[in-house]
Formats: structure tokens, sequence, C-alpha cells
């Protein structure tokens, strides 16, 4: 496939960048209005926060991680960093993959639980042992998925490991 050029691939990074740093701020959104749930009064109020959260996440999180998937896919066909010469870069290709998996089968189901149970039972909702396994799931969980995802960036930034196959020179004899 045909390489693009230091335009193309700096074009290409902010946009990656961007998703990036727009799903580790979604992320750190909805977990700080989680927080915010000990603070209500009324039912309204709690439902309005989880429809908050279930808005961050079907608006925000779901198209910028998508964003990153596809950024760096581009990045490997497009540039000469490819999929599996590097390590680092198998590490946030699993990373990304396995955030955005666990998101659509675990931490977006909860958020949307938490919204319809709130929606139905207002202040209740706090009493609902589904609805508290739920935000108990999504604040340690989510905030475990959030601090991978900041990994990932450092991870970026370091790029550890090196190449894939290449030798160390001081472990030659």
């Amino acid at each position: 496939m045909k390489k693009i050029g230091m335009t193309g691939k700096a074009w290409l990074k902010s946009f990656h960048i961007f998703f990036a740093c727009m799903w580790i701020g979604a992320a750190a959104s909805m977990l700080l209005l989680a927080f915010v749930r000990s603070h209500i009064s009324n039912g309204d109020e709690l439902w309005a926060i989880n429809m908050s959260i279930k808005l961050i996440d079907d608006f925000i999180i779901i198209p910028v991680a998508m964003g990153c998937l596809l950024t760096g896919i581009l990045f490997s066909c497009l540039t000469n960093w490819g999929f599996f010469k590097f390590n680092w870069i198998i590490l946030k290709y699993i990373i990304n993959i396995t955030a955005i998996l666990f998101g659509t089968f675990y931490l977006g189901p909860w958020v949307n639980g938490m919204e319809a149970i709130s929606k139905v039972e207002g202040l209740a909702a706090l009493q609902n042992a589904a609805y508290l396994h739920y935000a108990e799931m999504n604040r340690y969980l989510g905030t475990l998925q959030a601090f991978v995802l900041v990994l990932a960036a450092f991870i970026s930034v370091f790029k550890p490991w090196g190449k894939r196959g290449k030798t160390n020179e001081k472990g030659k004899s």
C-alpha cells in the first residue's frame, strides 16, 4: 500500500491525538458526573445525571473510540510503523480493542441500565440492587478503563520496548 507524506501523516496524527484526548476527557467527565450522584436531592436530578452520562457515552465515547481505532489502523497501513513491527503498537491495539469491547458489552449496558432504572424509579433507584451494582461496576471498572487509556497515551509518547525481534546489543555474546 502507498505510504502518505509528511503532511498527511501530520493530519492523521492530529486526528488520532484528538480522538484519544476526547476519549480520555469524556471518560473523565463520566466519572465526575458519577460522583455527583451522592449530592442529589430528587429523582429528576438522578435521572438527569444518568442521562448525561449515557449521552456522553453514546455520542462522544463510541464515535471517538472508533476514530482512535480507525486512525490507528490507517497509521499502520499508511506509514512505516506497521501493525506488528513494534511491541508498543501491538499493546496499543490490544488496549484499544479491549476497551471498545469492554465498553460495548459491560460499561455501556451498565450505563444504559442505570439510566433506564432511574427514569422509572427516580430516587428509589438508589435502593435498587441492580442499579447499585451497575453504579459500583462503572465506578471501579470505568476508572480502571480511563487509567488504562491514559497509560496508552503515555505508551504513544515514550514508545517503549523497541522493534520486535531486534536483539539488544548488550545481550549479544
